[in-house]
């Protein structure tokens, strides 16, 4: 699933801008400038979008953790067969694990793991 994100002033309140641009195109995704104004739009998928938080949130750079922010306000919810496929990797994984993992609720989480354990 794709999302879109527009970065308001994305230049002017970042710094080392060019690096925290390359870092980003590296995951994948698309990051474009909205016309000629100072916003920034940035296209990316699940698994990219997961990425790049990781990403601006490790790099040490504070300048950057409002792209983090942002970006995991407006990220999609996992559906059934995500939360499936994660919670299979790990045939140990706890309803706090998922949940802390995913942001899913806690009956989401039950539900899932439930599923798994009878089938």
């Amino acid at each position: 699933m794709l999302i879109e994100v527009t970065l308001s002033g994305f230049v002017k309140r970042t710094l080392n801008t060019d690096a925290l641009k390359v870092a980003i195109k590296s995951t994948g995704a698309k990051l474009t400038r909205k016309g000629r104004s100072r916003n920034w739009v940035l296209q990316a998928d699940t698994e990219q979008v997961h990425q790049i938080i990781d990403l601006t949130s490790d790099a040490g750079e504070d300048s950057w953790l409002w792209i983090a922010k942002k970006i995991y306000e407006c990220r999609p919810k996992l559906g059934r067969d995500e939360l499936r496929k994660i919670a299979q990797q790990d045939s140990s994984m706890t309803v706090t694990q998922l949940t802390a993992l995913t942001d899913c609720t806690l009956v989401d989480a039950r539900t899932i793991l439930d599923e798994i354990e009878w089938e």
